[in-house]
């Protein structure tokens, strides 16, 4: 487990479960019963089934796993995110109305009374917006429908800490894709460790085939007997970054689960940092 600054534990690598679609509730079944604790999703029918998500839960949840076993982050998704012929909330309501309206409808989905971590999709346009928008997710926070508080695509450090700034709830946990087009968030990265905000990355094996690729990464994996992906994943696992992994192979589940069983040396810890920096 990874402490945020809320001693909230996250477990250190996550179910993703965008464009699952149909095949959302047996995956996510699937998942946590080979072992997965923490599930992401978001209330945006676009790219989520949160509904599947929640019946795939709920029967694990016959099966014996606990809710207070799981981690689970779902989002609010602004507008300009949603398919609008699916908008999960009234498209013509306040901006707070409809962050309630979308955590109501993700409780509702999920068959809980509580998010471990209510996520903000991405910056809104203004700073103004994301404050307003974060402001009835503290509401949120203090009525105890959620733990902890994130943002998600949020690539601008100036972005981060203005939020930062003027929280009240301060953001306990960043989720990004990792990729070159970023510079790998290696300032955002830096601001997160310094405030004990959790850095959870996504895109993490579909962005970087070179990295995948590379000689270091490759004789790594053989060392180790692993693979290149699971390298991969244990390097920033021991960085305290928590990877989100969305594979529908139950071959590649338990690979993702299994990088816990190795550890890299600090040495090899700095020839793979050097290629995502």
């Amino acid at each position: 487990m990874v402490q945020a600054a809320t001693n909230l534990q996250i477990p250190r690598i996550i179910y993703g479960t965008a464009w699952k679609k149909e095949h959302t509730e047996e995956l996510v079944r699937n998942a946590i019963l080979l072992g997965f604790r923490g599930i992401d999703t978001a209330c945006q029918p676009k790219h989520y089934n949160e509904a599947g998500v929640g019946a795939g839960i709920a029967a694990c949840r016959k099966q014996g796993v606990e809710r207070a076993d799981l981690y689970l982050q779902s989002k609010f998704t602004a507008l300009d995110g949603q398919d609008p012929k699916r908008v999960p909330y009234d498209p013509r309501a306040r901006l707070a109305d409809q962050v309630g309206q979308s955590f109501a409808a993700s409780l509702r989905n999920l068959q809980t009374d509580y998010l471990d971590c209510l996520i903000l999709h991405s910056p809104l346009d203004s700073n103004a917006e994301t404050g307003e928008a974060w402001q009835a997710m503290e509401k949120i926070v203090d009525e105890g429908g959620a733990r902890q508080l994130g943002i998600s695509n949020c690539d601008d450090l100036d972005d981060l800490e203005a939020l930062h700034r003027s929280a009240r709830v301060k953001p306990a946990v960043v989720q990004n894709r990792f990729h070159a087009a970023t510079g790998y968030d290696v300032d955002i990265r830096g601001f997160c460790r310094h405030h004990g905000i959790v850095y959870e990355s996504f895109w993490t094996l579909t962005a970087n085939p070179p990295v995948l690729a590379d000689r270091q990464i490759v004789a790594l994996a053989a060392k180790y007997e692993r693979t290149p992906a699971q390298v991969l994943f244990r390097y920033l696992t021991q960085e305290g970054v928590v990877p989100l992994t969305g594979t529908r192979s139950e071959n590649h589940m338990r690979e993702d689960l299994e990088i816990f069983e190795f550890e890299l040396t600090q040495g090899e810890l700095k020839s793979i940092g050097d290629l995502v920096r």
